[in-house]
């Protein structure tokens, strides 16, 4: 399913035998006749091919595997990582479903879909997206499985929706465990749990301080009075050399540029920043513009005038009482010179991106242009953004300009050191996966116990709800409630410990949970897949916010509800351009 060599092609050559009604379906006019055949029976004909029924169920069921399968071995803590190498080469090694499949070129129309479901939990909630993948892939084979036994597609789909509606109730209701009750370590338990699966599970401790901390000094309260924590204002720098543990945490927010010149100052106080996206380097003439001149003096008049309009900018930037400028173009030698006698820290060729986060930290504007409403150059003081300080500090081998004390919103940075390339990109997406759980975990303060223990518990109590209904529903909540043994069970395969035999003494201690009164302390139970024992989740500190459960299960079945609706595939040829 993945860039086929030779196209399969649906044959469209009418069989003896068929009725085909006599209204012709014309699906491109103008390239469509129809072809009376002895008998009078009327062929339909396409240029292109065409699949309807089962066939394309099942073409669909096995694409969305394929893609399943590939994201299947990297989940949970002994989950194994993947190597993509692009077109040009490069070379990427990561654990995350929503990185490995987007760097999937995947062709099939069906699994495309997949792709998408796991950029959307990757957008959402940041984590989870391994597993989404794998909870919609279970699904749609078992509702194929449903409608090769007679019972039809509609009837799946309303079982299926119950059974989402249901399970998400149940965790809200009985699953999830306020923070407060479970004590200062839960945020910090939430992102060891998402780095488990992760390059950097081995030092879980030391990233998962890292992390809390960065999440909670970025901790802002919004109009309606709730803490929010935006994790955009959390900048990841990326050094290399040292050791994954050599990482910090700097305060202000740090960018990889160093200062433009020597002579420049390494700290300034009460910083006043100008956020510029402007050349600010010699002004050439608009290309096209012709300028005859009689006179060769006139020449050198020109030219000095060209440096003028550039000093004159400067100058104005400067009146407004600016002392550090950023700018995400150029800056001459020249103009440096006017930077360093006024003592001011210039940096160019600063990345669009992290101009606007510092413009939001520091309540400045980013301009593009000086010119003003009269026609005229004008920079207006209002438009610089204030700090407590700038400075330069060396990192490494690299200096970076580290903004700190911003006056709107706090920032900081995380630097991580790490020995090669591929293993700090891999670092930098474990981090972000992290700072989205406990971003998500800080916000809606529930969490819910790992380890396949939300799995196995809607499993035993979806079969319940299955019984109690005498409908057609019954069997497609029965298949939902037991697509979700998926998770726990690979989680073990993936552990090489026993999956049957570990899923059943997980499902025997919910049974006994979601029954027995007394015994409901079980319903925390998980699986230990580093010594396959089954142990109290909640206790051992294995959590994940609540919301990105709920969420999983949502998508994934919206997604297999998608592709379950899909009874007939027309894929049209391209039109042969005409000969000129």
């Amino acid at each position: 399913f993945f860039e086929p060599k030779h196209e399969t092609i649906f044959s469209l050559v009418p069989r003896a035998n068929t009725q085909y009604s006599t209204t012709s379906r014309f699906l491109r006019s103008g390239h469509t006749h129809t072809n009376m055949q002895q008998g009078g029976i009327d062929a339909l004909q396409i240029k292109g091919q065409r699949e309807s029924g089962q066939d394309v169920r099942t073409a669909n069921v096995t694409a969305v595997q394929a893609v399943a399968n590939i994201v299947k071995t990297s989940l949970g803590p002994v989950g194994l990582d993947k190597m993509l190498v692009d077109e040009i080469g490069d070379v990427t090694i990561t654990n995350d479903g929503a990185t490995i499949l987007k760097m999937l070129d995947v062709e099939h129309p069906a699994a495309k879909i997949l792709v998408e479901l796991a950029e959307l939990q990757d957008q959402e909630v940041g984590d989870g997206t391994t597993s989404v993948v794998i909870i919609a892939a279970e699904l749609l084979k078992r509702a194929n499985d449903l409608v090769r036994n007679k019972i039809h597609p509609t009837s799946i789909i309303s079982g299926y929706r119950l059974a989402m509606r249901e399970a998400c109730k149940y965790i809200e209701e009985h699953m999830a465990t306020s923070i407060d009750k479970l004590g200062k370590d839960t945020i910090k338990n939430c992102a060891k749990t998402s780095m488990s699966s992760k390059i950097i599970g081995s030092d879980d401790d030391f990233f998962a301080d890292m992390v809390v901390e960065a999440a909670m000094s970025v901790q802002t309260i919004n109009d309606m009075g709730d803490y929010k924590y935006p994790i955009g204002s959390i900048n990841i720098l990326k050094a290399h050399g040292k050791s994954a543990h050599e990482s910090r945490l700097l305060k202000g927010y740090a960018i990889n540029v160093p200062r433009s010149a020597q002579g420049m100052p390494k700290r300034v106080e009460n910083a006043k920043i100008a956020l510029l996206d402007i050349n600010l380097q010699k002004t050439k003439m608009q290309m096209g513009v012709q300028v005859l001149v009689k006179d060769p003096r006139e020449l050198e008049k020109i030219r000095a005038k060209e440096l003028d309009i550039t000093a004159d900018r400067i100058k104005m930037i400067l009146a407004a009482g600016a002392n550090v400028v950023l700018t995400t173009k150029g800056i001459d030698d020249m103009a440096l010179k006017y930077f360093v006698d006024a003592g001011v820290i210039a940096c160019r060729r600063v990345p669009k991106e992290d101009m606007r986060r510092i413009a939001k930290a520091t309540g400045g504007k980013m301009i593009t242009s000086l010119g003003d409403m009269e026609g005229n150059e004008s920079y207006d003081p209002a438009q610089l953004g204030t700090a407590g300080y700038v400075q330069e500090e060396r990192v490494g081998d690299d200096e970076v300009m580290v903004i700190g004390d911003a006056s709107q919103r706090k920032a900081v940075t995380m630097l991580l050191r790490g020995a090669n390339d591929m293993m700090l990109d891999e670092m930098d997406r474990s981090i972000h996966d992290s700072l989205c759980i406990v971003q998500r975990t800080l916000e809606s303060g529930k969490v819910v116990p790992g380890g396949g223990a939300v799995e196995a518990a809607l499993s035993i109590y979806l079969e319940g709800i299955a019984t109690t209904l005498g409908s057609r529903e019954q069997l497609a909540i029965a298949e939902f409630a037991e697509a979700l043994l998926v998770i726990p069970k690979v989680l073990a395969v993936n552990a090489a410990k026993d999956a049957t035999d570990l899923v059943a003494k997980l499902r025997a201690y919910h049974h006994t949970a979601q029954t027995k009164p007394n015994k409901q302390h079980l319903a925390g139970f998980g699986l230990d897949l580093v010594n396959g024992v089954v142990r109290n989740n909640l206790e051992a500190g294995v959590l994940e916010p609540a919301m990105s459960k709920i969420k999983s299960i949502q998508f994934a079945t919206e997604a297999a509800l998608t592709i379950l609706r899909i009874d007939d595939v027309i894929k049209l040829d391209k039109e042969q351009e005409e000969e000129r």
